[in-house]
């Protein structure tokens, strides 16, 4: 049965996720590798794995007999247009209370 397609921040909200994603930007790393750092099975692991790949935040590569997984930048280009919207909606919200301040400031 195949698994529901999760949201990025569905995909990120879990602490294991991310600290594989926090594990992946310092190098690569095999799947078993990343599986010694977690208190789980690797069966565990490996869904983790595959709901990242499947939301394109890695990429799967096998070299011989081991996969290893690298960091991909497609899950995080959709994180960042959702912060740049906030980013930008809250710059503007801070510039025109700026324009505010600096009108009343100016009238004293």
């Amino acid at each position: 049965m195949e698994q529901p397609r999760l949201d990025v921040f569905q995909v990120i909200a879990d602490p294991s996720r991310r600290q594989i994603l926090h594990l992946l930007s310092k190098d690569s790393s095999t799947i078993n590798a990343l599986a010694e750092n977690f208190d789980m099975s690797r069966p565990a692991v490996s869904k983790h794995i595959k709901v990242l790949y499947n939301a394109g935040f890695i990429s799967i590569q096998d070299i011989g007999r081991e996969r290893h997984c690298v960091l991909k930048q497609d899950g995080f280009k959709e994180l960042n247009e959702w912060l740049a919207y906030y980013d930008k909606f809250w710059g503007d919200k801070l510039d025109k209370l700026g324009v505010l301040m600096n009108d009343k400031m100016n009238k004293k």
